[in-house]
């Protein structure tokens, strides 16, 4: 006789539990759903746009609030803000953050999670989903900087080559005004097709705007001035075949800028690039 009894299996469950950096998540109001990892550099909250958490709204001041990590511990500090920074209802000019602590910065409240909390693997895991570009597969903004900054450093320490490519798609708006969503979108994913077959191993690639791309190749600023090169003629060439076009009827603004010894941080490599108004 078939045995159709349930049966439960004894486990000792896993033996180390996941981690993940401490991290502050926004749960209410302007932001919402947006995190970032605490690390080795101060977080600065505000309206400003070269904050690190950045929430647009009046009630935020240009550099609200700052929140570091102290050896094993995370602290939070009011940077003169106009309407306070809050703890739990209670205004901080400085104070410790306890795992689960909640921060107003103006009508926004952000959740701080420790490293310590199993939690911080599921915002991480959600973050990552979050913000990969849906249309486009690719990574997000903030997925990127976090991505771009980690191989940085890595490629210092190696002295190995790495370049940073800059592309803004140029036509979008008018071709979305002539055609639709439809057009555009469709042209967007072709941009990004014909440029992932060239990518390699290691390569970053991001949608960092809503024509901007961004990729972070393992190669010098000729091959990488090379890469750029190849994805206009192909798209040339795909308009000039009898055959329906196979590239999308846009041209390109590139700027590409290669890791050199003084440069830390892909801001300052961002600095090196000028887009160079070429078109397909």
């Amino acid at each position: 006789m078939e045995d159709t009894d349930q049966h439960t299996i004894a486990v000792n469950g896993a033996s180390t539990l996941p981690t993940a950096p401490a991290c502050i998540v926004v749960i209410h109001g302007e932001g919402f759903g947006q995190r970032v990892d605490i690390g080795a550099e101060p977080v600065i909250v505000g309206r400003s746009t070269d904050a690190t958490l950045r929430l647009v709204s009046p009630s935020v001041s240009r550099r609200h609030c700052e929140i570091w990590r102290e050896g094993d511990f995370y602290r939070i500090r009011d940077l003169g803000s106009t309407n306070a920074t809050y703890i739990g209802g209670r205004a901080v000019q400085e104070a410790t953050l306890t795992d689960g602590d909640q921060i107003t910065i103006g009508e926004s409240v952000l959740k701080f999670v420790s490293h310590t909390n199993v939690e911080a693997v599921y915002h991480a895991h959600v973050s990552r989903l979050m913000f990969r570009d849906r249309l486009t597969g690719l990574l997000g903004r903030q997925d990127f900087v976090a991505a771009a900054e980690t191989r940085i450093v890595a490629a210092l320490a190696a002295k190995s080559a790495l370049s940073l490519v800059l592309i803004d798609i140029d036509g979008m708006a008018a071709l979305q005004s002539e055609q639709g969503d439809e057009a555009s979108a469709s042209a967007l994913t072709q941009v990004v097709g014909l440029l992932e077959s060239r990518l390699e191993d290691g390569d970053i690639a991001a949608r960092i705007g809503e024509c901007q791309l961004a990729f972070l190749l393992g190669r010098d600023l000729a091959a990488a001035q090379d890469f750029v090169s190849a994805l206009r003629r192909s798209m040339f060439e795909g308009r000039t075949t009898r055959d329906e076009p196979s590239a999308p009827p846009v041209s390109l603004l590139a700027g590409v800028a290669q890791l050199e010894a003084g440069i830390k941080s892909l801001g300052e490599l961002m600095k090196q690039i000028r887009l160079t108004a070429t078109a397909t």
